[in-house]
């Protein structure tokens, strides 16, 4: 079965939702959007967390003591293999593969242990201060050193987790930086690998992920920098950049005052999750602003107010199915010249009723279309059905405005009974009720899709 954005765990058909599992669940033919902060490690109350923060800017520290010692080459071979973390998967790339830097790059970080007196005597107490003074640094690089330089913790922690949740894995070398060493070292261990590269895949905790550095230089230009630094690059555009660098160098008391800040305010830094529900007050208005709309009357027949529809149910079901279904994707598809909008979600099976839909219909990821019309019609029944026997499964939902007309509920009944593909309707007033257990949360807004596969199957023969 071909899957939207397969993840990890879809491949091995492992039960497990993002927000029971401990670690950021990989993407197999993408990054996943987030970056691996080391502030997080700095600040937190683990001191385990702490301990592995200090080694992180130990290692990083000795880079300047190996330049100190006259093996700048070395510091900087060492500095250029560890600019690159593909095994965790994170970032931007489409196909879970980077660069590293180049020599030009890792001399002017190495630089910076001459350059600047407080690194040349005590070294850096948050190493992602080099985005301040290097080109081409940024959160995705800080991230990929990190992740570099914990690679020995993040395969011990890969290892445990695999064991937890019974994720397959197998024999596959992997480069692994030596604490004790200063050194890269080819380790053959268990990990999961991806299906069709055969590489390993390392998890990460989420704990650790932000979509944003707490300390980052577009934070620092927006909120900081003197008024002097302001003339040179305003708001700091990519060719003025190299300026503002120039500038930090000259004036790095205005870094440090910087990161000194960020430190007083550390209680603020958290986390990002890979998913954020919205509030319950959010979700009432996008119920209001949904049933204001108006609906198109015709077959193909496009209003303004699709569109607005397409928005609101599409961020209210998402929020509101979570954490038994987690939100896969929305996308868009044309068939017969009209435009369709679908919504994606992965089936972790967390519930009975999204388990009974996988031995039943091969659900594995639940496809919703979104129809903003007055009335469905068989036609809008079979552009949902022909879509399903590609990938979905044979269960589909149509999230519409009113309840499904006779002949077409009927038609629904025909199809199930003859090809055992099940389509079910949820309306505006079902949405009315998600809203309203999503505020209680006296029982699963699942219950509500259960509710109307109940009495889909009680209408058909048998």
């Amino acid at each position: 079965m071909t899957f939207l954005r397969p993840r990890l765990t879809d491949y091995h058909h492992i039960s497990l939702v993002q927000g029971a599992a401990d670690f950021a669940i990989p993407f197999l033919d993408e990054d996943i959007p987030l970056y691996l902060d080391p502030f997080l490690l700095w600040h937190s109350p683990s001191l385990q967390d702490q301990a592995l923060h200090t080694s992180l800017i130990n290692s990083f520290n000795h880079l300047g003591w190996l330049v100190k010692r006259g093996r700048r080459h070395e510091a900087t071979q060492l500095l250029i293999n560890l600019s690159e973390c593909d095994e965790v998967g994170l970032g931007v790339s489409r196909t879970r593969e980077g660069h590293r830097i180049g020599k030009g790059t890792a001399g002017d970080i190495l630089d910076l242990f001459h350059d600047i007196p407080d690194y040349y005597t005590s070294g850096f107490v948050h190493f992602e201060e080099i985005q301040f003074f290097v080109d081409h640094i940024s959160r995705d690089r800080i991230s990929d050193f990190a992740c570099s330089f914990l690679k020995s913790f993040l395969v011990d922690y890969t290892i445990e987790q695999c064991e937890a949740h019974g994720i397959p894995s197998e024999a596959v070398r992997v480069p692994v930086y030596s604490y004790n060493e200063h050194t890269i070292r080819t380790e053959s261990v268990k990990l999961p690998v991806h299906p069709e590269k055969r590489s390993a895949i390392l998890f990460v905790p989420k704990r650790w992920l932000r979509s944003t550095l707490w300390i980052s230089i577009d934070d620092y230009c927006a909120k900081q920098y003197s008024e002097e630094a302001r003339k040179i690059a305003p708001r700091p555009a990519a060719k003025q950049r190299v300026k503002l660098l120039n500038y930090n160098r000259k004036h790095y008391g205005a870094v440090f005052e910087y990161v000194a800040k960020k430190e007083r305010g550390a209680g603020d830094c958290k986390n990002d999750p890979l998913f954020a529900q919205m509030p319950v007050d959010s979700a009432k208005a996008s119920l209001t602003a949904i049933r204001k709309l108006r609906m198109s009357a015709e077959l193909g027949e496009s209003l303004r107010d699709d569109k607005k529809y397409e928005h609101e149910v599409a961020k209210l079901v998402a929020s509101a199915f979570y954490p038994e279904l987690d939100f896969a994707a929305e996308q868009s598809r044309t068939e017969s010249g009209a435009l369709i909008r679908d919504l994606v979600f992965y089936n972790n099976r967390e519930h009975p009723f999204l388990d009974e839909l996988v031995g039943r219909y091969d659900c594995r990821q639940i496809v919703m279309e979104m129809k903003n019309v007055r009335e469905i019609k068989r036609e809008h029944v079979q552009q949902l059905n022909r879509y399903l026997s590609d990938q979905f499964g044979r269960f589909g939902v149509l999230l519409t405005r009113r309840p499904l007309p006779k002949p077409v509920f009927r038609s629904t009944v025909d199809l199930w009974s003859g090809q055992r593909r099940c389509i079910i309707a949820l309306t505006d007033e079902d949405l009315a009720l998600i809203v309203d257990l999503f505020e209680s949360r006296q029982r699963a807004t699942i219950d509500v899709l259960q509710k109307k596969y109940v009495e889909f199957t009680r209408a058909c023969p048998g």
